[in-house]
């Protein structure tokens, strides 16, 4: 498999050889599918929760007597039916939201959106990325020489004066290859990837 190799201008300078395994794999929509939903579902707090009728706030008094009032029966106003009553089925703040998801499965889910990039066009590579001062300026301006606005750079190493310039920046975001998650690759619409990060990528996820 052969990756744009791209330079300072945005420009396709030369080809880099690639692993098949890794950006040449056949596009499986389900298995992305379930390995996006497993990542974000486990990114959840379960820190939720909601009062049952045990936990609110209420009289044990009964609202009118049982009979001979013509209205339906009511013995306490934490009934659920009540305004300020409790919830029939309350959230708890213990709640697992977790998926499970096999080690194999993860690997080939991230190798098939990484193989449907490079066929979309969505991903390239460059030798090097890197920008001389933390500022945000620097590192637009390098970004819109090369004609991406939104993008996702991915490096081997994460570099302390790129990550500081790419804060700012609401549709850039640098990580590094271990810290690369299948929700960012589908976010973006451009992926940026440095040379040292492929052969990263291919020892970590083949």
């Amino acid at each position: 498999m052969e990756l744009k190799l791209l330079n300072e201008q945005g420009q396709a300078s030369a080809a880099l050889q690639a692993s098949d395994a890794l950006f040449g794999r056949e596009y499986n929509e389900a298995l992305v599918h379930q390995v996006v939903v497993a990542y974000k579902a486990n990114a959840r707090s379960g820190n939720r929760a909601q009062k049952g009728r045990d936990e609110v706030s209420h009289t044990t008094h009964k609202p009118w007597r049982q009979k001979g009032t013509g209205r339906a029966r009511s013995g306490m106003g934490s009934s659920p039916i009540w305004r300020g009553g409790g919830r029939a089925f309350p959230n708890s703040p213990d709640e697992n939201f977790t998926h499970k998801v096999n080690r194999k499965m993860y690997r080939a889910g991230v190798a098939a959106i990484l193989s449907q990039l490079v066929r979309d066009g969505r991903l390239s590579v460059v030798e090097g990325f890197a920008v001389e001062a933390p500022k945000t300026k620097l590192l637009s301006q390098k970004l819109k020489g090369m004609g991406l606005d939104s993008v996702l750079v991915i490096t081997d190493t994460l570099d302390e004066n790129l990550y500081l310039s790419s804060r700012n920046l609401p549709n850039v975001l640098v990580l590094e290859v271990s810290e690369t998650d299948p929700v960012s690759l589908v976010r973006f619409p451009n992926v940026l990837v440095t040379k040292a990060a492929v052969a990263k990528m291919e020892e970590m996820w083949q």
